[in-house]
């Protein structure tokens, strides 16, 4: 039975309170002091279809990582460092423990990354097959600069490990009610490696590969370059990939749909590509394509099959 009083709410204003003092801001009573001036840039993800397989395997501390990452990972595009979140999480049934688990994830890893917790809401929606947690987080940039793709430039991806939080409503489609640990596993982080390769090479181009998958290059493309990726190169898909390849999605699909083994990309100068690729730890980075003179399509050779996929 839902009990609208909440009475786990001061467990959890107990867990956020331990963010309330960081490098960036303080927080007395729920207000705010920041402690720097730079223009800031705010964002909003969530884990979305994910968060039935979530919710079915009670992999809350994966959960939290994916919501965070999902938006940091986006924060990387503009070279924003993040200092605060606020939280939604929604539940299909009451169960407090799933509450004050998520929460003390959320606010654990978010210590650990200096970032307040500044606010939230946890709701019960009866008419919801799973788990979700939505997270809004603000970030400063010290040095704003322009996220686009230049041509005579190279790609380096950065390797996914899987479906990060994108594409599961056509993995329910595909899979129905088969489970797979790759289910619940969550987002490689991202943003450490970029904002650092920020400061040693020059990054002109950034992208997160999540929803809408390879399209999304097209925003940050000038309308006389085609961004052209090779299938050649040590960035391969991931065998759940083939699997929902071989079940019957087209090629076309996965690559707006998936991020087919690369999590990320970057655009820089060729002569620093290599160099590049040899300074990323972590994960696995290599060149996977290049900027070329165009008329604003995105080239995709399949991994699948020797088509080439063209979102123009």
């Amino acid at each position: 039975m839902y009990d609208p009083t909440k009475p786990y709410k001061h467990k959890i204003l107990e867990l956020i309170r331990r963010t309330w003092e960081t490098p960036y801001v303080s927080v007395e009573n729920g207000v705010v002091k920041k402690k720097f001036d730079h223009r800031e840039y705010h964002h909003t993800d969530g884990i979305g279809t994910k968060g039935v397989y979530h919710w079915k395997a009670r992999s809350f501390d994966s959960a939290v990582k994916d919501a965070l990452y999902m938006n940091m990972n986006d924060l990387a595009m503009v070279r924003a460092v993040p200092y605060a979140v606020t939280d939604h999480v929604l539940l299909p049934e009451e169960d407090e423990d799933a509450i004050l688990r998520i929460v003390s994830s959320l606010t654990e890893e978010c210590r650990r990354r200096n970032v307040a917790v500044t606010g939230g809401e946890t709701a019960i929606h009866d008419n919801i097959d799973g788990l979700e947690i939505s997270v809004t987080m603000l970030g400063f940039v010290k040095d704003p600069r322009p996220n686009e793709l230049k041509k005579g430039n190279v790609l380096v991806g950065l390797e996914s490990n899987g479906l990060h939080s994108n594409g599961f409503t056509k993995v329910r489609e595909v899979f129905g009610d088969e489970w797979r640990p790759e289910f619940t596993e969550p987002t490689n982080l991202y943003l450490d490696t970029v904002l650092s390769l920020d400061e040693r090479f020059e990054v002109c181009g950034r992208m997160h590969v999540t929803g809408g998958a390879f399209t999304k290059l097209k925003d940050i493309l000038p309308k006389d370059a085609d961004v052209v990726i090779r299938r050649d190169h040590r960035i391969q898909p991931h065998e759940i990939f083939f699997e929902i390849y071989e079940r019957g999605v087209p090629d076309e699909e996965m690559y707006k749909t998936f991020n087919c083994g690369m999590g990320f990309l970057l655009c820089v100068e060729e002569e620093d590509a290599e160099d590049v690729v040899k300074w990323v730890e972590g994960f696995k980075a290599d060149v996977v394509g290049e900027v070329v003179e165009g008329s604003g399509r995105v080239r995709v050779e399949s991994a699948f099959s020797e088509r080439e996929v063209v979102f123009s």
